[in-house]
């Protein structure tokens, strides 16, 4: 095989980095992500609950809050990471990454899922930004420099 038909950098599969997901599918994908982490959620509390009690301490709830956080990133990142599409995401034909088209990177996972969490508590200014951006992108991603794509229906 010729040397300049082998890509040094390969790109997602089936990703086409150019088109960005629409704004309108995107919150639809977070809508359906919510009920899916709400899910998770319950069932790392369900595990440790019994371990940390009734929660009448601070040091309780700092711990069970933390383990929340520590689980909801595992949940994220594990996806991003692996294929850059969460469950949700897989449904609603978006992918996220990098800027140049390739996958993310554990600081930029870990970047963005602390950047949207901010925002998210700051009363969604991060989702808000979108209504602004000239692509339509939420602050994080605008920041960590990634992008959700629109991967392409199956042929």
């Amino acid at each position: 095989m010729p040397e300049s038909t082998i890509e040094t950098a390969p790109r997602q599969d089936k990703a086409d980095s150019t088109e960005l997901a629409p704004l309108r599918v995107r919150l639809a994908a977070m809508i359906y992500e919510s009920l899916l982490v709400a899910a998770v959620v319950f069932v790392a509390s369900f595990i440790v609950l019994p371990l940390v009690g009734d929660l009448h301490t601070p040091w309780q709830r700092h711990l069970y809050q933390g383990w929340l956080i520590a689980v909801m990133f595992g949940y994220f990142a594990t996806f991003w990471l692996r294929s850059g599409q969460t469950l949700a995401m897989k449904t609603w034909r978006i992918r996220l990454v990098a800027r140049d088209g390739r996958r993310i990177s554990l600081r930029q996972a870990a970047l963005r899922f602390a950047l949207a969490l901010v925002g998210i508590l700051a009363g969604g200014a991060g989702l808000w930004w979108a209504l602004a951006d000239r692509d339509r992108q939420f602050l994080h991603d605008r920041i960590v420099g990634t992008r959700q794509v629109r991967v392409p229906r199956p042929d």
